[in-house]
């Protein structure tokens, strides 16, 4: 599948308690404080993020935002205007198998887990996905040793599809293990 599933609309994504919208350079500074925890990027390689790579991906982010019309968002709480983290619809890498490439995926500091936000954005990106971009099917994937984003995957309706190695881990790492996430869009028959 294309980067380009769809006719996009620029993505900007409101939630009963969250604003998901292009990040800012107000967005910076919270979201590399964020990635610098060592809790929160557990399950990531590389680890934490210093604020130089936390830049590089939030303009990778952006520039396919401006794309593509979607793309890896800054979340905002309403009620008081907090970075909570970041999170979206984006492409996803060479190293996730298979033909679906559009990824949901989410960054929250630690601070804000277990509230219930992960449910909420990906109720608000699978909703843009499927009336927007109109696909078939979305994909998440993690490594097999984070079973807290797998609890959360399956929470949402996201089902285990395929155990792969993550080529961008090096060998060995617990981390290089993954496990492949699905879930086909509930209005479109026969789908992917």
């Amino acid at each position: 599948m294309s980067s380009k599933p769809g006719a996009a609309v620029p993505m900007a994504l409101e939630t009963e308690r969250l604003l998901l919208r292009a990040w800012t350079d107000a967005d910076r500074a919270p979201f590399a404080a964020i990635n610098a925890d060592p809790e929160v990027r557990r399950y990531y390689y590389p680890s934490v993020l210093d604020a130089a790579e936390t830049d590089a991906l939030i303009d990778e982010a952006i520039a396919q935002h401006a794309r593509d019309g979607f793309g890896f968002m800054a979340v905002r709480r309403k009620a008081d205007g907090v970075l909570i983290g970041g999170a979206g619809l984006s492409v996803a890498g060479d190293e996730a198998p298979g033909e679906d490439r559009i990824e949901l995926g989410w960054i929250l500091g630690r601070a804000f887990w277990r509230q219930g936000y992960a449910a909420e954005i990906s109720a608000a990106c699978l909703d843009f996905a499927w009336s927007v971009l109109r696909l078939g099917r979305v994909i998440g994937y993690t490594s097999k040793i984070n079973l807290p984003s797998q609890r959360a995957m399956e929470k949402i309706g996201m089902r285990p599809t395929v155990a792969f190695e993550d080529v961008t881990v090096p060998p060995g790492d617990p981390l290089r293990p993954h496990l492949l996430y699905a879930i086909d869009n509930p209005g479109r028959a026969g789908a992917p």
